[in-house]
C-alpha cells in the first residue's frame, strides 16, 4: 500500500533543529501591556497639568533670586531660605522641647482648631441657611443681622470671644466658626430658594412630608450651593486660625510665625507661608472633591 500524498505535519516540538541553527520558539499573540494601554495614553493630560505649574514655580523662584541677590536687598532669596531653615524643610516633624517642635506638630494643632471650629459652622450654618432660604420671614428677619455680622473683622470677635470663654483655644475656634459660618449660611439659602418649582410639584405630588422633602428634594438640589459656601468657609477658617494664633499664642502655626518675626528669622517665616499655602490648597481641594461625589459632579471643583 503506498504511502498517502500529505502525510501528517509533526509537531512543532517534534521538529529537532537543524544541527548549527537555534531552536525557534512560537510565541502567542502580543498583548498590549498595562503601560501601553493606561500609563502612556495618560502622560499627554499630566503633562499638561504639571508642566505648566512647575515652569511657573521655576520662574517665579529664578526672579525672587535675582531680585535678592543685591548687598541691600532686606528679604532673603530662595538660595538663603534653603540654607537657613533646612530643618524645618526637611523635617517637619522634630520635638527637641515644648516650644521647640517642626512645623508639621504646628499646623496638626492649627487644622484640630481648624475643624473643630469648622465642623460647628457647618453644622449650624446649613441649618440657618435651610430656615431662612425656606421661609420669607425668617429671611426677613434674620438676613439684616446676618449681613451686619459678616462685615465685622474676624478678629475684632477675638476680644469678646477671650471675655468669655477665658481661654485662648475655645476663643480661637469660636474666631474660626464666626469667621466660616456665613458664606455657608448664605450659600444655603441661595440654594434653598433656588430650587426648581418643578421639584417641589413632586415633592407635593408624592406626598412627601418634611423630613422626606428635607433630605429627597432639599438637600440634594441645593448641595452645589453648599459646597460653594463651605469652600469659601474653609478658606476664611484657615486664614482666620492663622491670624488668631499670633494674638493667642500657643503652639499654632500662626504663633510660630508671630515668634519668627519677633527673633528676626524671616526664612522660617516664609517657610511656614508656604507651609500654610499648600494646606490651605488641600483643605480647597479635599471639600471640592467631597463637593463632587456629593453632587454627582454638578458641582464643579
Amino acid at each position: 500500500m503506498s504511502q498517502p500524498a500529505f502525510a501528517a505535519r509533526p509537531a512543532p516540538e517534534q521538529i529537532a533543529p537543524a544541527e548549527g541553527s537555534a531552536a525557534v520558539v512560537q510565541l502567542g499573540v502580543a498583548r498590549r501591556s498595562f503601560l501601553r494601554r493606561h500609563i502612556l495614553p495618560a502622560l499627554p493630560g499630566i503633562a499638561a497639568r504639571t508642566v505648566p505649574p512647575l515652569l511657573g514655580l521655576a520662574l517665579a523662584l529664578a526672579v525672587w533670586e535675582l531680585l535678592c541677590m543685591g548687598p541691600d536687598a532686606s528679604m532673603p532669596g530662595p538660595s538663603t531660605v534653603w540654607a537657613e531653615a533646612k530643618e524645618l524643610i526637611l523635617d517637619p516633624w522634630f520635638v527637641y522641647g515644648p516650644q521647640d517642635i517642626g512645623l508639621g506638630w504646628r499646623l496638626l494643632t492649627s487644622l484640630q482648631r481648624v475643624a473643630f471650629g469648622f465642623s460647628i459652622a457647618t453644622v449650624f450654618g446649613i441649618a440657618l441657611g435651610t430656615i431662612v432660604g425656606s421661609s420669607t420671614w425668617a429671611m426677613r428677619a434674620l438676613d439684616p443681622l446676618f449681613q451686619v455680622l459678616r462685615t465685622v473683622p474676624p478678629l475684632a470677635w477675638l476680644p469678646i470671644a477671650l471675655a468669655a470663654f477665658q481661654d485662648s483655644h475655645p476663643a480661637a475656634m469660636f474666631v474660626i466658626f464666626i469667621t466660616a459660618i456665613w458664606p455657608i449660611i448664605i450659600n444655603t439659602a441661595v440654594g434653598i430658594r433656588n430650587i426648581p418649582q418643578d421639584y417641589r410639584n413632586v415633592a407635593l405630588v408624592l406626598r412627601l412630608n418634611h423630613v422626606e422633602y428635607f433630605w429627597k428634594i432639599m438637600v440634594p438640589a441645593a448641595a452645589p450651593y453648599i459646597f460653594t459656601g463651605l469652600r469659601i468657609g474653609v478658606g476664611l477658617a484657615w486664614l482666620g486660625i492663622v491670624a488668631a494664633e499670633m494674638l493667642t499664642g500657643g503652639v499654632g502655626i500662626g504663633f510660630f510665625i508671630w515668634d519668627a518675626w519677633n527673633s528676626s528669622r524671616l526664612s522660617d517665616i516664609i517657610v511656614a507661608l508656604v507651609y500654610i499655602g499648600v494646606v490651605g490648597f488641600a483643605l480647597d481641594r479635599i471639600v471640592a472633591m467631597l463637593g463632587h461625589f456629593a453632587t454627582r459632579g454638578t458641582a464643579k471643583g
